[in-house]
């Protein structure tokens, strides 16, 4: 059973930074990509960063100049530190992957961690 594993989110300043974890665990063969995505309610999940084993990263307008995703591909494990919080960057962010379970299979399909709530006051 594959799962992602977050860890990193809380209660922030306005102004400080948090760096967010996620681990992918269980048995597979590779994975097309790993990043974070945001919500907040009554709003759709937006993509924070994503970034593939290769290091090929992008993200969203609103923190580009202020964040930063890595992977450690021999940990399954991919970061992300968002420096300069504001108020706006408080929502549930959630882990996503595209896992391909099996060498034999061509499908990369989507996980998702539980999501770790991440609060900037002001």
């Amino acid at each position: 059973q594959v799962q992602l594993v977050e860890s990193g989110g809380g209660l922030v300043q306005a102004g400080g930074s948090l760096r967010l974890s996620c681990t992918a665990s269980g048995t597979f063969f590779d994975f097309d990509n790993m990043g974070w995505y945001r919500q907040t309610p009554g709003t759709q999940r937006g993509l924070v960063a994503r970034i593939t084993p290769t290091g090929i990263s992008d993200y969203a307008d609103s923190v580009k100049d202020r964040s930063t995703i890595s992977i450690d591909n021999a940990k399954n494990t991919v970061y992300l530190q968002i420096n300069t919080l504001k108020p706006e960057d408080s929502a549930v962010y959630y882990c996503y992957s595209a896992i391909r379970k099996s060498v034999l299979s061509a499908r990369y399909d989507s996980y998702w961690g539980q999501g770790t709530q991440v609060t900037v006051s002001s």
